[in-house]
């Protein structure tokens, strides 16, 4: 076999077809691991950002108090601090005496709560989606570029009076190579959604927890 035959070599050699697979392919990698790398960062910001309400909220069980702290970050406040915020003004939006007024502001603030949470959750799910389709679409876009390259190669014996391993050998590798980027985008991105969607209810057990932990607060103020 030619020993100038090298993958970059290869690759400027492939055919048109099996070219533009590869740069898609390569377009494809790029994007999922700038998701997986930004995504993840909103993650480990949302983590940081629970732990730390968590603190603040075990030290100081006064809800107004903690609800006066939390409005004044105004647009500043982090996913947890916009469910807690959300819940509290609901709670309070109506004054009554009644125990049956305060398990009704209770359970409204409950439905709110769970609101902001799904929408916290949809919020830290968004780009999931484009990642699950990279990592379940790329092999498959690779092996056209293969199976492509293999076709192509093969027309082409049909001019030749004897194939040998010498002549055959070069256009299959070609065709692989295209496989071998399908492979390349679609394992880091398969890796990374299973991680994150497994991080994104972590953290969406988190906020339920919470909620239900602020909820049996809410009936209990008197």
């Amino acid at each position: 076999m030619d020993n100038s035959l090298s993958i970059f070599s290869l690759i400027l050699s492939a055919g048109f077809v099996a070219q533009v697979v590869m740069f898609i392919l390569v377009l494809m990698s790029i994007y999922s691991w700038t998701l997986i790398l930004s995504k993840k960062k909103i993650l480990i910001d949302a983590n940081k950002d629970i732990k730390l309400f968590h603190q603040k909220f075990s030290a100081d069980v006064d809800l107004e108090k903690l609800a006066h702290q939390t409005l004044q970050k105004a647009t500043n406040q982090s996913p947890i601090e916009r469910i807690f915020s959300a819940g509290y003004q609901e709670f309070i939006h109506t004054t009554s005496d009644s125990n049956q007024r305060l398990i009704i502001d209770a359970e409204r603030a409950y439905r709110v709560m769970n609101t902001t949470a799904n929408n916290e959750v949809d919020r830290l799910d968004g780009g999931l989606s484009i990642l699950a389709m990279i990592a379940s679409s790329s092999p498959y876009i690779g092996l056209f570029g293969t199976v492509w390259g293999i076709m192509h190669s093969f027309i082409g014996l049909a001019s030749v009076k004897q194939a040998t391993i010498a002549i055959v050998a070069p256009g299959i590798a070609e065709a692989l190579i295209a496989t071998a980027f399908g492979l390349f985008a679609a394992i880091p991105a398969t890796i990374a959604y299973n991680r994150l969607i497994s991080q994104v209810g972590v953290i969406n057990n988190k906020y339920t927890t919470f909620i239900e932990q602020l909820f049996v607060m809410f009936q209990r103020q008197k």
